[in-house]
């Protein structure tokens, strides 16, 4: 079985999205930058993981950069995954390598099928005024991602961008102060395809809490996502009915949940003789 999941807001939490007090207990540093702890794992949460990878494929799927993936202590020093999708599909590590070939055949696919970056950025910034940006960066030279003061940004506007953007190969996603926009042949979903088709195990659990991890959640036979973040937002105002569960905690401890899912369904699983293979 494998267990593809996201990182930020869904696995690990920084200070700003722990919904509890830092000093809260039951909470282990999962990235230290500079000695300064940015953001947690639940204990709890990460014994499940723990226990769990001895049988299952455990796999993070990250929007982060490269380096902004291998900057999580957790996953360098205390949990290291054979396989790691980052730059939200758009890198593939083997052994912490890049996978050369797929960033090659991905950067084919966003040349062949997406308006170039620079058309992008001068569209974006027609919408979202200098005076709203705190920072810009374009990611592993593959999409970008402005930190905003969201309070500032026009909704109406951003909808309207998103929606043009659409039309040119590109999506939007608006993740707390975050704002993606990235290529559509960058996505989390046909990345793991990939590594699901190299590692021939079946079948797979998953969890995100973005837009941009939709596609991955819809692409797992199983999921779940936490009760926060954009899938629950979209799923509050639409109630469309989604193939997986919400969990009740949002937060931190939300991961708990979500772990003690994937046990369970590794335990059915097991129980029905299906099991990693």
């Amino acid at each position: 079985m494998i267990y593809a999941s996201d990182l930020d807001r869904t696995l690990i939490y920084s200070l700003g999205a722990l919904c509890v007090p830092e000093d809260t207990p039951g909470l282990v540093p999962a990235e230290i930058i500079e000695g300064k702890t940015t953001a947690y794992i639940s204990r709890k949460a990460l014994e499940l993981l723990q226990e769990l990878t001895a049988n299952v494929i455990f796999m993070p799927v990250t929007t982060r950069t490269i380096a902004e993936y291998k900057r999580i202590n957790l996953f360098q020093e205390t949990l290291i995954p054979d396989y790691a999708v980052t730059s939200n599909g758009g890198n593939i590590l083997v052994g912490g390598v890049v996978d050369q070939e797929w960033r090659s055949h991905i950067g084919g696919l966003v040349e062949q099928n997406s308006a170039a970056a620079a058309e992008v950025r001068e569209i974006v910034r027609s919408v979202v005024h200098t005076d709203w940006i705190i920072s810009e960066r374009y990611c592993d030279e593959l999409f970008y991602t402005y930190m905003v003061y969201r309070d500032l940004l026009p909704l109406d506007e951003i909808n309207h961008m998103s929606e043009r953007l659409h039309g040119l190969g590109w999506r939007v996603s608006l993740q707390g102060r975050k704002l993606y926009i990235v290529p559509e042949a960058v996505n989390k979903s046909d990345a793991i395809i990939h590594v699901r088709r190299t590692v021939r195990s079946e079948p797979m659990v998953a969890s995100g809490d973005s837009l941009l991890d939709k596609s991955l959640l819809e692409s797992a036979d199983y999921a779940m996502a936490p009760c926060h973040g954009e899938i629950f937002a979209e799923q509050q105002v639409t109630q469309v009915k989604l193939n997986y569960p919400f969990t009740q905690q949002k937060g931190v401890f939300a991961g708990d949940e979500i772990m003690l899912y994937v046990r369970e369904i590794y335990n059915n699983l097991s129980t029905l003789g299906v099991g990693p293979k």
